[in-house]
């Protein structure tokens, strides 16, 4: 990838999280990059294409992240809360999801588009559902949890608390709601000192 390319998604994305698709233009990417609009056209001929190749570049890093995730073992439990640390990095910096970003404008959104924000969700849930699976198996996640209908909800608490703590308590408040949500996954035993 050229280093304007990179740039240019870079800087796409911050606006994308800032202020959703629909608020920014190729005017104001030319203007953080410091390059024409006939420049960023060259790379990206529309801005459904810069789009749908931001969401693929963020969709690769969180498949990275959760290969990684995989890989440090652990519970059940403690993959998710992993997960969930993914989050704070937004809330450190200040920026949404840029899915969230994207879902926000439901069907404002080029059907391409919405379709691929979609399938990353769906992606995402899958991924947690199964993880709560394990940790029933595991032990570390109470037997009671319905793996389906929890993962949708940890995916909104998370995608919530990313929102609201962006403007409240910050990291620290991030930390909290990710603390209460563990909490009200774990078993009583893993609660116990060992």
């Amino acid at each position: 990838m050229s280093d304007t390319r990179a740039t240019l998604l870079g800087e796409a994305e911050t606006l994308v999280r800032r202020r959703g698709y629909s608020g920014f233009s190729y005017a104001d990417l030319a203007e953080a990059v410091g390059i024409r609009k006939a420049s960023i056209h060259h790379h990206f001929r529309t801005k459904e294409d810069l789009a749908v190749a931001l969401l693929a570049a963020y969709e690769a890093r969180y498949a990275a992240a959760l290969a990684t995730i995989e890989e440090s073992g652990g519970d059940g439990l403690s993959r998710v809360t992993a997960y969930g640390r993914l989050y704070l990095g937004g809330v450190e910096q200040g920026l949404g999801c840029l899915c969230a970003a994207f879902a926000t404008e439901g069907d404002a959104l080029p059907e391409r588009l919405r379709a691929d924000v979609a399938a990353f969700f769906a992606r995402h849930i899958a991924w947690i559902e199964e993880t709560l699976r394990r940790g029933r198996a595991d032990g570390s996640v109470r037997p009671d949890i319905e793996p389906g209908p929890q993962a949708r909800m940890i995916v909104a608490t998370l995608e919530g608390a990313l929102i609201t703590e962006r403007l409240l308590d910050g990291p620290s408040g991030f930390g909290s709601v990710l603390a209460a949500l563990a909490a009200g996954l774990q078993t009583a035993s893993a609660t116990k000192p060992s």
